[in-house]
């Protein structure tokens, strides 16, 4: 009876690879949004070299509703794949609102930015505040509301929704942190929100910038969810994978936007580190999928 139980234990041990191997071939495929209780998208700029077309294509394997900040010539592709665009690019973050002389330009291409995405029923386009420069807080924040107001009346008519977003100044690495800039807590984009009060003047509300520079992200996106019109991921420290190298946990953050009733995307905006982009995709998606 013993020689029997052992040479069992040895077969299934035999075959214990086998299993682990079919296993591991079995979850390398992409996974696919079960819940969708939010719509999720991803940013391309984060997985270049790759192709807006690759990282369409993927995205639409796993249920992913956008690929977003890519320009209109890439919209064409993106409705090949059954996809959308959820917030478009128009000026960069190192000049916005805060300083007037900067605002006929940022103006300019945002108009550019919110005719092109009416056109092409694209919802949201973004916005930055631009550097401090040495500019007094007060001074700033009279500015950013002063310059805003001149183009929201027309997103207004053309019902694009603009969204500011807060970038942190702590980190000063690039893409991962922006030093100086003027918008770097989730307070400054509430205040200009709830000052110009229009609903298509909203924020983009980041949890990779929010945790460097406030923390508290559940209350903080709870104080900010009438204000928010779209939202972004990473992993913190590092602006990688949402994944346990990280500090950031994700399903409780995601199920109080999902039970807060919003309505817009949460993009995927974390830079990857590991060998397969696309399974890095996947895993925080599943993450994220609440």
């Amino acid at each position: 009876m013993r020689m029997t139980r052992r040479r069992r234990f040895l077969s299934s041990a035999a075959a214990l690879p086998a299993a682990v191997s079919s296993l591991g071939s079995a979850t390398a495929a992409p996974y696919k949004i079960s819940k969708g209780r939010t719509r999720q998208s991803v940013v391309h700029w984060c997985f270049n070299p790759m192709s807006v077309d690759t990282l369409a294509a993927a995205a639409a394997s796993m249920g992913v509703a956008s690929v977003e900040l890519v320009g209109p010539e890439h919209w064409d592709t993106l409705k090949k794949h059954g996809l959308t665009c959820a917030i478009a690019g128009s000026h960069g973050f190192a000049k916005g609102f805060a300083h007037p002389e900067e605002h006929d330009e940022c103006i300019a291409a945002l108009r550019k930015s919110i005719d092109a995405s009416a056109a092409h029923g694209i919802p949201s386009v973004i916005t930055f505040s631009g550097f401090r420069r040495n500019l007094p807080h007060d001074a700033a924040r009279r500015n950013m509301i002063d310059g805003l107001k001149k183009i929201v009346p027309y997103a207004e008519e053309k019902k694009v929704t603009l969204c500011l977003e807060m970038l942190n100044s702590r980190v000063d690495e690039q893409m991962k942190g922006h030093p100086d800039y003027w918008c770097d807590h989730i307070d400054y984009a509430l205040d200009v929100c709830r000052e110009i009060s229009s609903e298509r003047m909203k924020m983009l509300f980041d949890i990779y910038h929010v945790q460097i520079m406030d923390g508290d992200v559940i209350r903080r996106y709870k104080e900010c969810a009438p204000f928010v019109g779209h939202i972004h991921t990473a992993g913190n420290p590092g602006r990688h994978e949402l994944d346990d190298n990280q500090e950031i946990n994700y399903p409780p953050i995601m199920r109080a936007i999902a039970e807060s009733g919003y309505k817009g995307f949460v993009g995927q905006e974390f830079i990857p580190k590991g060998p397969d982009p696309i399974a890095s995709l996947s895993a925080a998606v599943q993450l994220c999928d609440v």
